[in-house]
């Protein structure tokens, strides 16, 4: 099967414009909110310095959620409150204590991930001057949300 040049162009336009059309959509769809450099104090540690004192704590995190009505509607009701989950997460942290930075990291990415508008979500918690010659030491854990369980109910 062979094709003139008119029909070449329009073939080329036409999947452009539904390459276009299907990535506007996806960026509607998608949204990545940051929240960087969270500098809190919690006990963190099992050495018996470490237990007893508060340390710094630094949180970076990525959360994929739905925020579709907030970009249509441009209202706080029904989005996702990025503002509600930094003020969870500095009370977690804050209230407890922590044994490992693993188990903290394991903390924060459970509380983002309680909201079903969260699709994905990053947490790195860094600990600063951790290690002697390291400027800090970081976790990184990553979750998403189960779609196939949804799906299928």
């Amino acid at each position: 099967m062979f094709f003139n040049g008119m029909q070449l162009i329009f073939i080329v336009i036409s999947i452009f414009l539904l390459c276009i059309s299907g990535r506007r959509n996806a960026l509607v769809n998608m949204a990545i909110i940051r929240i960087k450099n969270l500098l809190l104090r919690t006990y963190i540690g099992f050495n018996e310095e470490e237990i007893s004192k508060l340390q710094d704590v630094i949180i970076n995190m990525t959360i994929d959620a739905d925020l579709n009505h907030a970009i249509k509607n441009d209202t706080v009701d029904k989005s996702y409150n990025y503002k509600i989950i930094t003020k969870n997460v500095i009370a977690l942290v804050q209230e407890r204590k922590f044994k490992m930075l693993e188990n903290l990291t394991q903390t924060v990415l459970d509380e983002i991930m309680k909201n079903k508008k969260v699709r994905f979500a990053r947490v790195e918690v860094d600990k600063p001057h951790a290690l002697r010659f390291a400027e800090s030491v970081s976790i990184e854990l990553e979750a998403a949300q189960d779609t196939k369980s949804k799906d299928s109910k």
